[in-house]
Formats: structure tokens, C-alpha cells, sequence
């Protein structure tokens, strides 16, 4: 009877000290995980120390490119014009990647001016002649001749891609040669004068232009 009744006070005690062992294992476990979860990131001057749950650690350069660059596309994003508006709408660019003053005012000045064969007056006008008129006005290039004169002396690009603001793009319609032109704005858009609509914009994508399209060329 007394070896049993040993035999029981030792079990007893033997699970009282693993129970309260088992306690002080789990506080110690959460005080670890509630001091690493908080994320640990010191910053040393440019330097970011993040510390992960199993000890380690991973530096990294802060760096404020990014911000500078938000910062300063969000001043010239305040500072632009309605008419940057407009016609970033019209091109689907950024306002920002619309600089050239010039050239939209002086679209703005004409646009809509019906088409009129031989025309050279905002009472009507041609697609050579807007052409000739633009690029006098903008780019101060006088140039002379109908669009296919002009194509027959530009200097040729080889491809789209090499397309820039001023460029000029031409257009054989119902014929073998030349027989349109318009100047190119950027992303595939350009302006010119149509005999649909007047003064306007439009995408060399669009299946009408896009059939007739004969090639591009560099005024030098």
C-alpha cells in the first residue's frame, strides 16, 4: 500500500511540474512571435534592415527616386493647360507627353477647316497645302508641291517605329501613287486635312489608313 501510494504522489508531482513547464514554454513562444510580428525594420541613414520571423535578416538601399518622380510628375500634372488635356485625350497619351505648344495651338487654330481642293485659307484647304502651312508655321520647313512632291523628296523611313513628331506620312487612295499626306503627332496618330471632315485627327490603326498607308518620310 505505501509503495503504491509512492508510486501516485511521485505521477502527481511529475505532471504538476510538465504542466506548468508546457505554460511557460507557450508565454515564451508567444512573447517571441508578438515581438517578430511586429514587422522589426530599422533604418540606418539610406540603409533598411528587415527582420524575419526565423532570425534573419534582409538589407536593402532606400532609395526616393520614385517618390521624387511621382512628386514631380504630380507638379507638372497641376501646372498643365486645358488644351494638354484635349489633346491627350485625342492622342491617348499622358498630358506630360504633350509639350509642343506650338503645334496644338496652331491644330487648334484650324481644326475643322473644310477640305477644298486647291485651297489655301481656312475657308478651305487642301491636304498639301495644310501640310505646307504646318510645317512653315511649327517646324519652320517650307516646303512646296501636292503630297506627292513631297514624298518624292523627304528622306524615307524604313519603318513605323522610327515615326517622330513632324514626320510626315502619305497615302496612295484609289490610285497607284501619292495622293494624300498628313503630319504625324505621336502614338500612331496624325493630323491632316480630309476630305470627309475637315481639319482633323486620326489613327494610322484604323483599317481605312491603315489599307491605304504607303510609307513615311523625314523632313531635312
Amino acid at each position: 500500500m505505501d509503495v503504491r501510494n509512492g508510486i501516485f504522489w511521485i505521477t502527481a508531482l511529475t505532471g504538476v511540474f510538465a504542466l506548468s513547464s508546457c505554460s511557460s514554454t507557450r508565454k515564451s513562444a508567444a512573447n517571441r512571435s508578438a515581438s517578430s510580428g511586429k514587422g522589426q525594420v530599422e533604418f540606418l541613414d539610406d540603409i533598411t534592415l528587415n527582420r524575419s520571423n526565423n532570425g534573419s535578416a534582409r538589407v536593402s538601399r532606400k532609395s526616393n527616386a520614385g517618390s521624387m518622380a511621382s512628386s514631380a510628375g504630380s507638379a507638372e500634372l497641376e501646372n498643365a493647360q486645358a488644351w494638354q488635356f484635349k489633346y491627350a485625350q485625342l492622342l491617348d497619351v499622358a498630358v506630360e507627353e504633350v509639350r509642343n505648344a506650338r503645334l496644338y495651338h496652331f491644330i487648334e487654330d484650324w481644326w475643322g477647316t473644310p477640305y477644298r481642293y486647291g485651297g489655301k485659307s481656312k475657308q478651305g484647304i487642301d491636304c498639301s497645302a495644310f501640310v505646307n502651312t504646318l510645317m512653315s508655321a511649327v517646324f519652320r520647313q517650307n516646303l512646296m508641291g501636292s503630297s506627292y512632291q513631297m514624298y518624292e523628296h523627304v528622306k524615307k523611313l524604313r519603318s513605323r517605329n522610327e515615326l517622330r513628331e513632324g514626320d510626315l506620312v502619305f497615302f496612295s487612295i484609289g490610285r497607284k501613287r501619292v495622293s494624300h499626306v498628313g503630319v504625324y503627332l505621336e502614338n500612331d496618330r496624325f493630323v491632316h486635312a480630309s476630305t470627309s471632315s475637315g481639319v482633323m485627327i486620326s489613327d494610322l490603326n484604323e483599317t481605312y489608313w491603315r489599307r491605304y498607308y504607303t510609307g513615311a518620310g523625314r523632313v531635312e
